[in-house]
């Protein structure tokens, strides 16, 4: 670490408010991990007003630094969600400068040793984004927007891939392709086709849309565990309950879309109840007995 820069971390570290500081270099040229600064701080911390502040530092040779300081319950929410796909290469492979309590130790070791905590929770939201862009792949197919189809479909597979190491009990990391390479070679096998194929992207799309469907079909039942379990609590909800309930907020945008894709699977059935209005009724989703 460059000197100028250890006062900055060293007066985060005496804040009793830290957790801990880890710093994360830049190794190539071109560094997505880093974003391209020359170096990287994370400051988590127990509390904060701002769940996630960032700031910009320029020092010698036109090198450049950002830290981040993120509450430890935007960290946790990150892990789960996976909205900051950098997180888990930060941690794993950034150098721990300071560790109250080591703390920072034992959330690596947690991740390591106990990989199906929270893994329900993962499952399903990664879930949700995969069954909304196998959707809008197959909508822009019949519309023959062959690209976009192409494009959504590209994400679809980037989502089963996460899934598949979820699954098999690890985060996801950036190099996601790399990883799943040990874990499901089926997948692997079917993007590697998919990309590098010479036939022309309808054919291609084609030939790929009953594959993934066929996976997303034997895996509903696994992934939908979380929200059927949530909604099992009580006996029906309206849509607005669903969105005001902490455990399923995780879902944002997709929740609605996973809810009715369920519908249609069986798993939920609706319940209408009398409005004032004749022959219009309040919709309520309750999980089928």
């Amino acid at each position: 670490m460059d000197l100028r820069l250890r006062p900055i971390y060293q007066e985060r570290a005496s804040d009793s408010n830290t957790l801990g500081v880890i710093m994360i270099e830049k190794i190539d040229t071109v560094s997505p991990i880093t974003d391209n600064f020359d170096m990287v701080l994370l400051i988590i911390t127990k509390e904060n007003d701002i769940p996630v502040y960032t700031k910009h530092y320029s020092f010698k040779n036109n090198k450049k630094a950002a830290m981040h300081t993120i509450t430890e319950k935007q960290l946790q929410k990150w892990l789960v969600v996976g909205y900051n796909k950098k997180i888990v290469d930060w941690l794993f492979y950034g150098k721990v400068l300071f560790d109250r309590n080591e703390y920072v130790d034992t959330l690596k070791k947690n991740l390591k040793d106990n990989p199906f905590e929270g893994r329900q929770v993962k499952l399903g939201v990664e879930f949700a984004k995969l069954i909304r862009r196998f959707q809008e792949s197959k909508v822009s197919f019949d519309a023959r927007d062959y690209f976009d189809a192409y494009n959504h479909m590209i994400e679809s597979l980037n989502h089963l891939a996460r899934q598949a190491v979820i699954q098999h009990g690890r985060y996801p990391e950036v190099t996601v392709w790399h990883q799943l390479k040990g874990y499901n070679i089926e997948i692997y096998n079917l993007y590697e086709a998919f990309i590098t194929s010479h036939q022309d992207i309808r054919d291609r799309l084609t030939n790929i849309f009953n594959k993934v469907e066929a996976l997303i079909e034997h895996s509903i039942e696994e992934s939908a565990q979380h929200l059927l379990d949530v909604m099992r609590t009580q006996p029906h909800w309206s849509v607005q309950q669903l969105h005001e309930n902490e455990a399923l907020k995780i879902y944002s945008v997709n929740l609605e879309f996973f809810v009715e894709f369920l519908r249609e699977k069986g798993y939920i059935v609706i319940e209408r109840i009398e409005t004032k209005s004749p022959e219009v009724y309040h919709r309520y989703y309750a999980v089928k007995k």
